[in-house]
Parts: structure tokens; C-alpha cells; sequence
């Protein structure tokens, strides 16, 4: 039975979250044991915030839930992919559709920026 290896990054593991339908990478975040349960359990996406040191439920404050249609892991158990229906325009908390709008090009990194909402709008704290 394949358990997932929380050990080699000291209780984490990395979480990149996907578009179901057009495989579009929209973020990259960190789950625990608690989380991941909280995640397959709940149908919606869990983390814990390294920088915030808590748990949160992606949409909390912004309202752009994600919607779990399927999760995997890789060949050593240490990381997973976990494929959503994004549910509202973003997924990243700048607005965007995505958190990997940068792009390299030319030897420096360009923003490829579209936000689709107004984070000071959004996140009022």
C-alpha cells in the first residue's frame, strides 16, 4: 500500500494544482497530512502557509474555490498533483489565472501580467 512520504521535507510535501480540463499549471502550494486528508475528504483544495504558519482553504477570503476532480501522487510518494475545476476567473491571489505568468526571455524574467481581479478589492485586511 503506497503511503505518502510527509518526511523528507519535514511534514510537508509540494502540491501542484492543475486546470482539469486544459492542464494549465495554476499554483504551486504545500499540504501536510492534515490538509491533504482535509482535501480528499472535503473535495476542496487545503494548504498550510509556511510564511503564515496556518492552515487555509483555497477561496476563503477571495471566493475562487477549487473544486478536487482528481489527485496524484509520484513514483516516491513525496509530492502530488491534484487536478481542479477553478471555480471564479483566479487562482493566484495577484488577480491572475494563474501564479506562473513570468516568464524567462531574452536573460531576464518578463511579467506577463492579466489580472482578471483586484486584489486590494478582493483581500480587504
Amino acid at each position: 500500500m503506497i503511503q505518502i512520504d510527509f518526511q523528507k521535507m519535514g511534514g510537508l510535501i509540494p502540491a501542484i494544482i492543475q486546470d482539469h480540463e486544459s492542464g494549465e499549471v495554476l499554483m504551486v502550494a504545500f499540504m501536510d497530512e492534515k490538509t491533504l486528508n482535509l482535501t480528499l475528504e472535503s473535495g476542496k483544495t487545503w494548504f498550510f502557509s509556511r510564511t503564515r504558519n496556518k492552515y487555509w482553504m483555497k477561496g476563503e477570503e477571495s471566493g475562487n474555490t477549487q473544486e478536487v476532480i482528481e489527485v496524484l501522487t509520484d513514483c516516491d510518494a513525496d509530492s502530488v498533483v491534484i487536478k481542479v475545476k477553478q471555480n471564479g476567473p483566479a487562482a493566484c491571489h495577484t488577480g491572475n489565472r494563474s501564479c506562473f505568468y513570468v516568464r524567462w526571455e531574452d536573460g531576464q524574467w518578463v511579467e506577463h501580467s492579466n489580472p482578471l481581479f483586484d486584489p486590494k478589492e478582493v483581500y480587504k485586511k
